[in-house]
């Protein structure tokens, strides 16, 4: 039976975005509950959800990659993606946000606002991707949905209004009151089947009243002709319809978010359900997408309609046990029929579309088509990876693409049998294609093979994962800090000169090079200055080639160098004896040269830390936070005597910072730290790495 197709208007991209154990897994497992996708709901504690489905998800208890499923509610198809919350695995929810048109952010109410619900909400302003807010658990002891809405407030927007108040505390809690049509959704328990319709509990009154007012009194503010109705005749004198609209549009506008509570398992969860349809935007309401003509570089408009040509993004590549390599992909136009040709505009190369997958996580059903608006995957597309664009082989069109952070930890991996060494080499390849934040390089000094990520984390289920799904067996060293080179000096010029005379013709390459430092992150610049062909166009490739390879290695102590402009404005060449090597070298040769003589600094990646603990512990957590050079950012308050300290913390001192922090604390205490840049080393510590090195 052939899949039903949703107009592109009944359609709904979502995201469930969190900190960690704030509840997203399992509120996923809710909404496939209740949408008939599974007959009982899975339990993150017991290992048998659905989107957490690799071994290492289960046995953690937390996410890792994003997974998607489709599901229908009223009349709608609703593509989700649950992703991490791990500080570790950001990528997942970064590229997930880019093809999203909304997003559920669930907070733990019985934290409020966590430091990574900070970042993902940082994430959705950067895509501008419109959301509602859950405050889920509220049920549990400990659970404040007003203390965990004022954390919002604080820490995150001031624009979050309740459009649902939760009836009752705590445990006692068994419902809403919808602030929109005032009557009241309760049950008598969580986990039951339908919610009862009823009216408003007489204590709880004056509040929905209050609280009505608000979300109103802040929708209309977004929509001219319903602000001018209300000022005009006030709140009575707007329909439930228009308030519904006012607020839709408000969302919409990815300036105010809606808010709601509950128990992500129970039945309440239809209510969140509602909200994604009625609030969150289709492919439509997020309007056209814009890319570039691959060879002239025009601005191209592609229109959310199947009458458009093809394009689409490929945001995830996933390595199925069952099918192999698949490539999740967001169709912006047009649509793609099984067993058609697309061209990869990235690369240029042609594909052949073999068969289409819709993903019920690690489940697959086959369609014939996908058409615009919709999520699905494609299985056995060879060169496609993360932020390719997908198009119409005859009407080519090249997307912004996905930017991914520099992995800062790095390790030494070497197989422990001969027989693992192919096998380690094409098990990395294929875990490198799905996930663009893990790196594979061979030292050329050691010939060890060194793999980098986003953290210890990220790297010890690497390893796992090659054991596990690839069978080979490897003995990792320490982890290794990624320091970067660069320079504070500018105009540095220097000359590379490289002259060989053995008999035949010689080699002849002769360039001036001028260095310039740059702003932090803003990455390598070759500025081209050459007049009359004093250097010949055909060798200037050549030059920034050589420019480029002597970057991998810098002059302090070898390693890569960044945030550079290196400036080609003079040089010469023999007609007979010039030659693409010898510019390169002549090149790699003035850079070095240059580079000695600009102020070349070390450059260390610096962590931004969170730490929650109980107030007992934190003298000790900040007098071992200073002692590893830290710096500290602030101080808040948390719920239930607990204290969140942020702190900017080198790299170099956080390696197994966890499990110090676990014994220095009990076991009450936890932390997140994600990269936040990159600064100069002291001088002391400088020689200390040249030393090692050496």
């Amino acid at each position: 039976m052939a899949a039903k197709v949703y107009p592109i208007e009944k359609l709904r991209n979502i995201g469930i975005i969190a900190h960690i154990d704030a509840g997203k897994t399992t509120t996923t497992e809710g909404i496939l509950y209740r949408t008939g996708l599974k007959h009982k709901i899975g339990e993150v504690h017991e290992g048998d959800t659905t989107t957490d489905w690799m071994a290492q998800e289960r046995e953690r208890g937390i996410t890792i990659v994003s997974a998607a499923v489709t599901c229908y509610w009223k009349d709608h198809q609703i593509n989700i993606i649950d992703t991490p919350g791990h500080i570790d695995f950001t990528v997942e929810v970064e590229r997930s946000l880019r093809v999203l048109d909304g997003a559920v952010v669930v907070f733990d109410g019985k934290m409020g606002v966590e430091s990574q619900s900070e970042t993902v909400w940082r994430q959705a302003d950067k895509y501008n991707v419109p959301r509602i807010c859950f405050i889920n658990k509220i049920n549990q002891t400990g659970g404040d949905f007003y203390k965990s809405l004022e954390s919002i407030h604080n820490r995150l927007n001031k624009l979050a209004f309740p459009i649902h108040l939760p009836i009752g505390f705590e445990q006692s809690i068994n419902g809403v009151v919808d602030l929109i049509s005032m009557k009241s959704y309760s049950y008598k328990e969580y986990a039951d089947h339908e919610l009862s319709v009823g009216e408003i509990p007489e204590n709880m009154l004056d509040d929905a009243k209050r609280y009505r007012s608000l979300l109103i009194e802040n929708a209309v503010a977004e929509d001219e002709a319903m602000l001018e109705k209300y000022l005009e005749l006030g709140e009575d004198g707007l329909s439930e319809n228009e308030i519904r609209q006012a607020v839709r549009s408000a969302t919409l506008s990815g300036k105010f978010y809606p808010v709601t509570g509950g128990d992500g398992r129970g039945v309440i969860v239809e209510k969140v359900l509602d909200l994604i349809t009625e609030l969150l935007p289709s492919p439509v309401e997020r309007g056209s997408t814009w890319g570039k003509h691959p060879k002239t570089g025009d601005e191209i408009e592609r229109k959310p309609s199947t009458s458009e040509p093809f394009s689409a993004l490929a945001f995830k590549i996933a390595t199925d046990p069952f099918v192999g390599k698949l490539a999740y992909f967001r169709v912006y136009s047009g649509k793609i029929l099984a067993g058609s040709y697309i061209l990869n505009s990235s690369t240029n190369q042609k594909e052949r579309v073999g068969r289409i997958v819709r993903m019920q996580a690690d489940k697959r059903e086959d369609v014939s088509e996908v058409t615009a608006g919709d999520i699905a995957a494609i299985v056995g597309l060879k060169g496609t990876t993360t932020g390719h664009t997908l198009c119409d082989p005859n009407n080519p069109i090249l997307l912004e693409s996905i930017t991914f952070p520099d992995p800062p930890v790095s390790i030494a991996i070497e197989p422990k049998t001969k027989a693992d060494q192919e096998k380690m080499g094409q098990a990395l390849q294929r875990l490198a294609e799905e996930d663009p934040t893990f790196r594979i390089r061979v030292d050329d000094e050691t010939g060890q093979t060194i793999i980098s990520g986003m953290g210890e984390l990220h790297l010890e289920i690497i390893v796992d994962r090659m054991r596990r799904e690839f069978n080979v067996e490897a003995s990792v060293g320490q982890p290794q800090v990624a320091y970067r080179e660069t320079i504070r000096k500018a105009g540095i010029e220097a000359q590379g000169k490289y002259i060989r005379q053995s008999g035949g013709r010689g080699q002849y390459g002769d360039v001036w090079l001028r260095l310039s430092a740059k702003d932090a992150g803003t990455g390598f610049e070759f500025i081209n200055s050459i007049k009359g062909g004093v250097v010949p166009s055909e060798y200037i490739p050549a030059v920034k080639k050589g420019v480029e390879e002597a970057m991998n290695n810098g002059v302090i102590a070898g390693y890569p160098v960044v945030d550079i402009s290196v400036e080609l404005y003079d040089g010469s060449y023999h007609e007979v004896d010039s030659s693409e090597m010898a510019f390169s070298i002549a090149g790699s040769m003035a850079f070095q040269e240059a580079f000695k003589k600009a102020g070349p600094v070390l450059l260390e990646p610096i962590m931004k830390l969170v730490v929650v603990c109980p107030e007992e512990f934190m003298g000790d957590v900040i007098g071992d936070l200073n002692s590893k050079r830290g710096r500290i950012e602030s101080m808040n308050d948390l719920a239930g005597g607990t204290k969140e300290i942020t702190a900017f913390v080198p790299l170099a001192e956080l390696f197994g910072y966890t499990t110090n922090l676990r014994s220095m604390t009990q076991g009450r205490a936890s932390s997140t730290m994600e990269l936040d840049h990159y600064q100069d080393v002291p001088p002391n510590i400088t020689e200390t790495i040249i030393s090692r090195r050496g």
